[in-house]
């Protein structure tokens, strides 16, 4: 029994650049993106679809992606800053916040004062991981295993903090940490 959607069964629907155009703002209208984001998703529905128009997809493609960042409704600098900080309240480090912006397409001049202030606030970011993932002073009982500790220091690692940062945050009682938290200059 053949499925009812099998690829050999579907058929390309086609796609021209005035389509293209109502992809892309129903798109930058439904999510908070980049231009690289914007331009890899409509690059896939050009791929997935039947180009039917005159004009080369590709051309029409980076127009399409010019025209929203020209009408302000992609912001590179605005993304990174917001991305940033959404990646910093959730406990992750700066380099982890530079990789994921690089990955987003976002140059080092629109992600450099998203990096700054995860740069800032490293301490805050590092106690609210360890906060999360119950590790040091907010641990039910201390990690006196060694290998457990240094499973605890790569978490903070993979997470984008600094070794020296998780030894610290890992060291702090449970009375520094919530003095730490309570500082005014510590997001």
């Amino acid at each position: 029994m053949r499925s009812r959607h099998a690829l050999s069964d579907r058929r390309k629907k086609p796609l021209d650049a005035a389509r293209l155009d109502e992809l892309a703002l129903a798109y930058v209208a439904r999510f908070a993106t980049s231009r690289a984001k914007l331009a890899r998703y409509l690059s896939r529905k050009i791929g997935e679809s039947d180009w039917i128009d005159e004009a080369d997809a590709m051309t029409s493609c980076e127009a399409v992606v010019a025209k929203m960042d020209r009408l302000g409704f992609v912001d590179d600098r605005q993304y990174a800053t917001m991305r940033g900080a959404s990646m910093t309240r959730r406990g992750l480090g700066a380099r982890r916040v530079r990789a994921q912006l690089r990955v987003d397409g976002i140059d080092e001049g629109d992600a450099g004062e998203a990096v700054e202030s995860a740069e800032a606030s490293a301490t805050a970011s590092a106690l609210g991981f360890a906060r999360r993932r119950r590790f040091g002073p907010f641990a039910k009982a201390p990690a006196l295993d060694p290998a457990q500790r240094e499973r605890q220091i790569a978490a903070f690692v993979r997470a984008g903090h600094a070794p020296a940062l998780a030894r610290r945050v890992l060291a702090l009682t449970a009375d520094e940490a919530a003095a730490l938290d309570g500082e005014p200059g510590v997001d």
